[in-house]
């Protein structure tokens, strides 16, 4: 196996991020979303948000290593990713964020064995409140 299933529970420190409109206007436009939520902070305020909403995937962007884990990177398959949330991410949050291992298993396939990386993100508000959570797959071969 190329990752020891001892860095299971292994977590990142926490990690502060602000979102910006900016960020969240070039993320929507990568995925090509031009929802007005997303882009339009007139609508996004008539629809009941203080600013532009970000798309569900936006969290991708929050980058937190974990420690003690190095592999090279291109070795890796994104494997499956998901999320969750207790309320939409809008711009001007300011989100703590932490990283943490939540399994390490082995699959043997066509190109022989290949390593799962299963991870958690979270992120909170600063009074605490918990905002979304990310749970995704890395494959590595």
């Amino acid at each position: 196996m190329l990752i020891d299933r001892s860095v299971i529970g292994s977590t990142s420190e926490t990690r502060v991020f602000e979102v910006e409109k900016g960020a969240i206007r070039a993320f929507a436009h990568a995925i090509g979303d031009e929802n007005p939520l997303y882009t339009d902070e007139d609508f996004a305020r008539q629809h009941g948000y203080k600013s532009i909403v970000a798309p569900p995937t936006f969290p991708t962007t929050f980058r937190i290593p974990i420690p003690n884990l190095t592999f090279e990177l291109s070795r890796v398959l994104h494997g499956e990713q998901e999320y969750s949330y207790n309320r939409p991410i809008v711009a001007g949050d300011v989100l703590r964020c932490e990283n943490k291992v939540i399994d390490v298993y082995e699959r043997t396939g066509k190109l022989g064995a290949m390593t799962f990386l299963v991870t958690e993100m979270r992120g909170w508000d600063l009074e605490g409140n918990p905002v979304f959570r990310g749970k995704s797959t890395a494959i590595l071969r």
